[in-house]
């Protein structure tokens, strides 16, 4: 009987039920899009990052990341290494560095930069490098020592193709040594700031500068699903106990720190509109309450207890939430599906997004067990909407409200 009532009470003033229901379904919507189009912006931006720039696994000599990446700090393995990575499931590609920190000068003036020592081909089947290139060529043998450098900083030190840089560094005896190399190539990636601060040559010309020919201070491992990584760390570290090996995770905190925030940020950002909603749906059942004084006085007159007048105003607003949640939620899922596929274009401010690593096109992306909590979200709202004009009724007297006008 509660059950009728309260269904038949919600569509007695449609237009306020509507509006109640339209702002459950439009907050709901507004929330878990907004959700998916964050996470789709970070989603992506962990992808370009370690696809491109660091890897899945990184296998370097165990002092070298704690002493500034110091050039002598050789991984003598890597022969070993790469061997069984090119064997190994599971592995998409991987290659050898050498590594190390130094000065790159231009005529107009000096900035900090990593120059990495790589193997071409290989180099580009781990991080698409040769994809990236804007501007020439990808170290190519058509100019002597060729070097790679990104937009950013050719801007910054005002060169182009076939200028002549100098790269001044350490070498594995702490003697100061320099090159003279010329721009063979400029790239540009979606993350501006890693271009500002890399350069790339041929492995063998960076490993003759530092006096150590075939040094390996770096290797790179692309795996075909980041779920493998910790297994693989694993295996690795136990095969090559000489290796410090290390995730992307290890490797980038901050990213690691965006996974595991993101459940935080998601229920706490949808919890404020759902606050928000609160309010709402507050003010519309107490309307309700108070337009009803004398129908809920006569019912409690007549023998309705007080603990069912409660759960008819309880039902009221659930069976609000009921139509409104499933239709927000629904709309959201199918928003996040359709600009998933065909991603949102925000080029408008691709340079500044271009400077934290984000891509200028973005792909929304939710999983779908999130839906639930968020449906038992909006439950719960309502059910403590309630409350209050539950409770107001139920202090009515029967006698003094049914004489009310």
């Amino acid at each position: 009987m509660l059950l009728r009532i309260a269904w038949r009470n919600i569509w007695r003033h449609k237009i306020r039920s509507l509006v109640v229901i339209l702002s459950i379904a439009v907050g709901l919507w507004a929330g878990v899009f907004m959700v998916a189009f964050s996470w789709g912006m970070y989603k992506q931006y962990m992808r370009e990052t370690v696809e491109t720039h660091i890897s899945h696994l990184q296998l370097h000599h165990p002092l070298f990341e704690e002493e500034d990446r110091e050039a002598r700090y050789v991984l003598q393995s890597a022969p070993s290494i790469q061997a069984y990575l090119d064997t190994a499931a599971g592995v998409r590609a991987s290659t050898t560095r050498a590594v190390t920190g130094g000065m790159i000068s231009s005529p107009t003036t000096v900035s900090g930069v990593q120059v990495n020592g790589i193997l071409p081909e290989r180099e580009n089947r781990v991080t698409g490098l040769a994809s990236r290139i804007i501007e020439g060529g990808y170290l190519n043998d058509e100019v002597r020592n060729p070097i790679l450098i990104g937009k950013k900083l050719a801007q910054k030190l005002k060169v182009k193709l076939k200028s002549k840089v100098v790269l001044t560094f350490q070498d594995t005896s702490g003697g100061i040594v320099a090159g003279a190399f010329r721009v063979a190539g400029i790239y540009r990636s979606k993350n501006s700031s890693l271009d500002e601060t890399s350069v790339y040559v041929h492995a063998a010309g960076l490993q003759q500068l530092l006096g150590a020919e075939g040094a390996v201070h770096e290797v790179a491992v692309l795996l075909n699903d980041d779920n493998l990584s910790e297994p693989f760390k694993h295996s690795l570290a136990v095969r090559f106990p000489d290796a410090d090996v290390k995730t992307w995770k290890d490797l980038s905190p901050e990213l690691e720190l965006v996974i595991r925030s993101f459940n935080e940020y998601m229920y706490i950002f949808v919890g404020f509109i759902l606050l928000a909603l609160t309010f709402g749906i507050v003010n519309t059942m107490l309307m309700a309450v108070l337009e009803r004084v004398r129908e809920i006085g006569m019912l409690m007159a007549i023998g309705m207890s007080r603990m069912r007048v409660f759960n008819m105003i309880l039902l009221e607003t659930v069976y609000l939430s009921l139509v409104g949640g499933p239709l927000g939620l629904l709309a959201g899922y199918f928003t996040i599906r359709w600009t998933g596929s065909r991603g949102i274009d925000i080029s408008l401010f691709s340079e500044g997004l271009s400077s934290y690593g984000f891509s200028s096109i973005v792909h929304p992306e939710l999983e779908s067990g999130y839906y639930l909590p968020l449906a038992l979200m909006t439950m719960l709202t309502a059910i403590v909407s309630a409350i209050y004009p539950a409770i107001r009724a139920i202090r009515l007297k029967p006698g003094e409200a049914i004489r009310k006008i």
